[in-house]
């Protein structure tokens, strides 16, 4: 077992402590597509950006995306528009966090803010040596971050749950 995974326990986190509120990014049109919005993939990409930032700060080094779950897009974002970026830990385990990610537009002139997107991602802290290392507790603070955290769960035995029943299927092969 690695060093940084030792018995001894991390002092837990709040969502807060390494929280990425109101990060915007100006849409150009070089991020446009044919119909003239944001391309998806775009917005994905700035998504795992400030995430993987969250999980940096909560688990006070290097981690890694390990998966992206529900990528709703809700709104097309357009030209012109400036896209809001907030980013928080749900729920942290032994090695593993989820960090829900929720991005707005606002039209050039302020007046009009909308969801665009919403996802969750799953980030691993990993040691020097590139094995997952322990990342500290996360601690809610209020009824929302209660009940993201308590979702998080769900959605992580529902991944886990599809896991195994992938394994067992391709066991049949």
């Amino acid at each position: 077992m690695s060093a940084d995974r030792a018995d001894t326990p991390l002092p837990a986190k709040s969502a807060a402590a390494s929280a990425v509120r109101e990060q915007v990014y100006m849409v150009f049109p070089n991020d446009l597509n044919a119909n003239d919005t944001v391309f998806g993939g775009q917005i994905m990409a700035l998504m795992d950006r400030y995430c993987a930032v969250v999980a940096d700060r909560h688990a006070g080094g290097v981690c890694v995306t390990v998966g992206v779950d529900a990528v709703h897009f809700i709104a097309p974002a357009r030209r012109g528009d400036v896209l809001i970026f907030n980013a928080t830990v749900n729920r942290a385990w032994g090695t593993s966090m989820e960090i829900g990610c929720k991005v707005e537009a606002v039209d050039g002139c302020g007046l009009h803010r909308r969801d665009i997107l919403s996802a969750y991602l799953t980030f691993v802290a990993m040691d020097a040596s590139g094995q997952p290392r322990a990342v500290p507790p996360l601690v809610p603070g209020d009824d929302i971050e209660q009940r993201r955290y308590e979702e998080a769960q769900l959605r992580r035995e529902m991944r886990l749950q599809h896991a195994r029943d992938l394994k067992r299927l391709r066991s049949v092969d």
